[in-house]
C-alpha cells in the first residue's frame, strides 16, 4: 500500500472532520425549517414559529466569533491540532443533545431555552473549527498547491451537507406524525457515530509545521486577538466582507430555499432536498477545481469571478424557481452553487495567507466568523421578514444582491497571495514583525528577493 504524505493526511483529516462537524451543524438548519416551529414553538403562529426556529439557528452564528477568539487563542498559543479534536467532541456531544431534547409539550418553556443553549455551543465549537481546519491543510500544503489543499477542508460544508441531507430524505418514508413525533430525532442521533470517525482520522495528524517552527523559536504571542486588532483590522474587515456573498448565497438557497420552495411554489419537500443534494455535488467536485485554478491563476481573479457571478445569477435564479418546474430549478440551483464554488474553492488559502503564523488562526476565526454572523446569520431570517412583508421574491433578491455588491468591493481591496511565501517571517522576532511602518497594506511584511 502507497505511503500516504502528511499533507495529504492533514487534508483529508482536515476535510473528513469538517463534514463532519457541518453535518451536524446543518441538520439543525434543515429540523429548523421543516419542524422545529411545531416542535419547540407550537404556541405561535406559522410565520413565527419558523423565524423564531430560524432564530434558533441563527444562535450559532452569535457564537462563532466568540469561539473564533477562544478556540483561535489557544490554537495560535498550543497547537492546531489539540483544538481540532476538542471542537469536534465538543459539536459531537450537542448534536446528541438535540437528538434527545424533549418537546416543549413535555417540558414546556424549557425546550427551547435548552434548544437555543445547544445551538449556541455547537457555534463556539464550529467557530474554532473552521480556522483550525484551514490551517492544518493549508500550513501542510507545498507553496504551489495551497490552494488545492485548502479546498479540501470546504468540500467538507457540502459533503456535510449530502450526508444530512441524504439522513433526512431516507426518514421522508415515515408519516408526517411519526416524522413530527420522533423520526426528525434519527439524524442528530446518528451525528454521534460520525463523530467517532472524524476523531480517528484527526488523531493520526501531526502538528502543523509552521506552527512547531513558530513554537520551537519561542514566537508565540501572549494574546493574539490583541495582535489583531491592533495590526490586522483591514485584513478581517475585507475577508468578513469578501464573505458576505458566500453566506448570503449559501444559506439563502439551502436553508431559506427550503422553506421558498416548499411554501411559495409548490414543490414537496423530498423535490427541494433532491435539488439541494445535486448541487452540492456538483460543488464538491467543482471545489477542488477552483481551489486548483487558484493556485495557477491568483486568488483574487477566481474569487472575484465566483462573487460577480453569484451577484449576477440572483434574479435568474429566482426566476427559474418559480417556474414550478424541477428541472429548470435544478438548472437554477446547480449554476449557482457552482458560482459559489468559485468564490469557495480558493477562500481557504486566501485568508490564510492574510495573516502571520503567530496570530493565523486568530486572526482568520475572527474574520471568516464576523463574515457569517453579518450574512449567513441574518440571510433566512431577513429573507423570510421580506417575502412576508412585501409578498414578493424580489426584495429578498436584491437583499442578497446588496450583500454580494459588498463583497465585490472587498475583494477588489484585498491583495493578491498566492505567490507569497507563507512562513516567510516566522523567524522574526514579534517587535520586528509588529513594526507598522514596515507592513504591505496586506499586514504583512514583503519578502525580500536576495
Amino acid at each position: 500500500m502507497p505511503k500516504i504524505s502528511q499533507t495529504s493526511k492533514a487534508g483529508l483529516a482536515s476535510g473528513v472532520g469538517t463534514t463532519v462537524e457541518w453535518y451536524d451543524f446543518f441538520i439543525y438548519g434543515t429540523a429548523a425549517g421543516l419542524v422545529f416551529n411545531k416542535i419547540f414553538f407550537p404556541e405561535f403562529d406559522s410565520l413565527i414559529g419558523t423565524l423564531l426556529a430560524f432564530a434558533t439557528f441563527s444562535a450559532a452564528f452569535v457564537a462563532r466569533p466568540l469561539g473564533g477568539v477562544v478556540f483561535g487563542h489557544f490554537g495560535d498559543r498550543i497547537g492546531r491540532k489539540s483544538m481540532l479534536v476538542i471542537t469536534l467532541t465538543i459539536m459531537g456531544f450537542t448534536t446528541l443533545g438535540v437528538g434527545l431534547l424533549p418537546s416543549y409539550e413535555s417540558i414546556g418553556v424549557a425546550a427551547p431555552i435548552i434548544l437555543v443553549t445547544l445551538r449556541f455551543v455547537q457555534g463556539l465549537a464550529l467557530g474554532g473549527e473552521i480556522g483550525g481546519a484551514i490551517l492544518m491543510a493549508v500550513e501542510h500544503a507545498p507553496a504551489g498547491k495551497r490552494g488545492y489543499y485548502g479546498s479540501w477542508v470546504q468540500m467538507g460544508v457540502p459533503a456535510g451537507l449530502i450526508l444530512g441531507n441524504t439522513v433526512f430524505l431516507l426518514t421522508f418514508g415515515l408519516s408526517a406524525e411519526a416524522f413530527e413525533s420522533w423520526g426528525w430525532r434519527i439524524p442528530f442521533l446518528i451525528g454521534g457515530a460520525f463523530v467517532a470517525i472524524g476523531l480517528l482520522v484527526r488523531l493520526h495528524v501531526g502538528e502543523s509545521p509552521n506552527f512547531h517552527r513558530v513554537k520551537e523559536n519561542a514566537k508565540l504571542e501572549k494574546l493574539p486577538i490583541g495582535v489583531v486588532l491592533r495590526h490586522y483590522p483591514k485584513q478581517v474587515l475585507l475577508t468578513c466582507g469578501a464573505y458576505f456573498a458566500i453566506g448570503v448565497t449559501f444559506y439563502g438557497t439551502t436553508v431559506f430555499g427550503l422553506s421558498y420552495g416548499v411554501t411559495q411554489v409548490g414543490y414537496t419537500r423530498n423535490q427541494m432536498l433532491a435539488l439541494v443534494l445535486v448541487a452540492m455535488a456538483v460543488t464538491f467536485v467543482a471545489l477542488p477545481l477552483f481551489g486548483k485554478l487558484s493556485d495557477s491563476y491568483g486568488r483574487k481573479p477566481v474569487f472575484l469571478a465566483g462573487v460577480v457571478a453569484m451577484l449576477l445569477f440572483t434574479f435568474p435564479w429566482f426566476w427559474l424557481v418559480n417556474t414550478g418546474s424541477f428541472l429548470l430549478a435544478m438548472v437554477g440551483f446547480v449554476v449557482f452553487c457552482l458560482a459559489f464554488a468559485t468564490s469557495y474553492g480558493p477562500l481557504a488559502a486566501f485568508f490564510a495567507e492574510a495573516f502571520d503564523t503567530r496570530i493565523r488562526y486568530t486572526g482568520i476565526s475572527f474574520g471568516y466568523t464576523i463574515g457569517t454572523l453579518a450574512s449567513s446569520a441574518p440571510a433566512p431570517i431577513v429573507a423570510t421578514y421580506l417575502l412576508d412583508r412585501t409578498g414578493s421574491y424580489v426584495a429578498v433578491a436584491l437583499f442578497m444582491v446588496a450583500m454580494c455588491a459588498v463583497s465585490v468591493v472587498c475583494v477588489i481591496a484585498m491583495r493578491e497571495t498566492y505567490r507569497q511565501n507563507l512562513s516567510g517571517n516566522d523567524e522574526t522576532s514579534g517587535q520586528e514583525r509588529l513594526s507598522p511602518t514596515e507592513f504591505t497594506p496586506s499586514g504583512r511584511q514583503e519578502i525580500k528577493q536576495q
